[in-house]
């Protein structure tokens, strides 16, 4: 029983990491904010004008809400189209709605790690809340500080990697998430996400999971701290 405890204990603790990263990156898949931003920090518009898309700030919008839609939906491809001159025009051409789906795969995947973790968590967290409550209370906040100092740890290097080697990190993972070229299809889909893009949706992410991570250590601290007084003051009163 001991066994199994500690056991589970460390799988808490390595969920912690895990499932504030998928859940940031789920945040930030459903983030309209985070696409517009992107849209007019990069002056996406007028790349797309430059290649024959004129397009208005509604329709820059419009763009990050079937973005979110697709990803959340059971279609298999992605089918956005634009008005031009009173016509709708697809965005995206064969090899990126190929992409699109390859990505799709890839977020679901995310949203299943999280929820796997998160249940997982928080059924570890209600039976420490209310099975022997006392010391595993203070257990789970223990196991809480260490997993949100891995997390923090593991923040800190992605930080770094990502300010001083992005583009290779980025390159990296493309070779390794997927199995076909199409990520690199030419057209509206790099005008739309251009490096710089994901270079920022990275440092958000990496400051979302390093604050989560704060907040829940900080909680944990708090909470020992407490304990630790209740502790010494009955003491002082025996």
């Amino acid at each position: 029983m001991k066994s199994l405890m500690i056991l589970a204990r460390w799988i808490f603790v390595i969920c912690l990491p895990v499932l504030l990263l998928t859940a940031a990156i789920a945040g930030a898949v459903n983030c309209s904010w985070l696409y517009t931003h992107g849209f007019e920090k990069y002056d996406v518009r007028q790349s797309l004008a430059d290649n024959g898309l004129n397009l208005t700030d509604a329709d820059m919008a419009g763009i990050a809400k079937g973005f979110i839609h697709y990803f959340n939906s059971s279609e298999e491809y992605i089918s956005l189209t634009v008005q031009q001159e009173g016509k709708a025009v697809p965005l995206f051409n064969t090899d990126e709605t190929i992409h699109f789906k390859d990505v799709k795969k890839l977020f679901r995947l995310d949203y299943y790690v999280a929820l796997g973790t998160f249940i997982y968590s928080l059924a570890f967290s209600i039976l420490s809340l209310f099975w022997r409550k006392e010391i595993n209370r203070k257990k789970l906040a223990r196991d809480t500080i260490i997993g949100s100092s891995i997390t923090l740890g593991l923040m800190l290097l992605m930080g770094i990697g990502t300010l001083l080697n992005f583009d290779t990190l980025f390159y990296d993972f493309h070779l390794i998430a997927f199995s076909n070229s199409f990520w690199s299809a030419e057209g509206n889909m790099l005008l739309l996400f251009p490096g710089g893009f994901w270079y920022d949706a990275a440092i958000y992410i990496v400051i979302a999971i390093a604050v989560l991570a704060l907040v829940l250590g900080g909680i944990s601290l708090a909470y020992l701290a407490r304990s630790k007084r209740k502790e010494q003051k009955k003491l002082l009163q025996t």
